[in-house]
């Protein structure tokens, strides 16, 4: 499995879909369909009981959106967004209401009502590891045997 990190999360594991490249300047890995590597991430993410600071992060840049921009939307502070990044203590308002824009901005009309619900019955452990397969149909989390 290759460990990715390049999206800033330390809890990415990735079965298959990448391909491993000698190069002049050592190995290179070459991801297949990243963007929707990124969507499979971000979905799963955002159905998460609570965001981490680097997870509600890589939604923000996934939207692409500066600090100012979910400031915006959540009416609070550029500093604020910038502390939560920073140190994690994302008020649960503002956590579930990002999650539901990212999975509106992703998937169009939700029924934001369940989805909150949903997300707030989510228990999450904190050593938690995702895993993402490649399949015929796009990257999706794989189900845990």
């Amino acid at each position: 499995m290759y460990h990715y990190t390049e999206t800033g999360l330390e809890n990415v594991w990735l079965e298959n879909g990448y391909l491993r490249r000698k190069t002049a300047y050592g190995t290179a890995v070459a991801i297949e369909d990243a963007d929707g590597l990124h969507r499979a991430i971000g979905r799963a993410l955002a159905h998460q009981s609570y965001l981490r600071a680097a997870e509600f992060r890589f939604l923000r840049k996934e939207l692409d959106l500066s600090q100012a921009g979910v400031a915006e939307l959540l009416g609070t502070s550029e500093q604020t967004v910038a502390l939560w990044e920073r140190h994690g203590k994302i008020p649960k308002t503002a956590d579930r209401m990002f999650r539901a824009i990212y999975i509106e901005a992703i998937d169009g009309n939700v029924r934001l009502k369940e989805l909150v619900e949903r997300v707030a019955e989510r228990e999450r452990a904190d050593d938690e590891r995702f895993v993402f397969q490649d399949t015929d149909d796009g990257w999706h989390p794989k189900v845990a045997a």
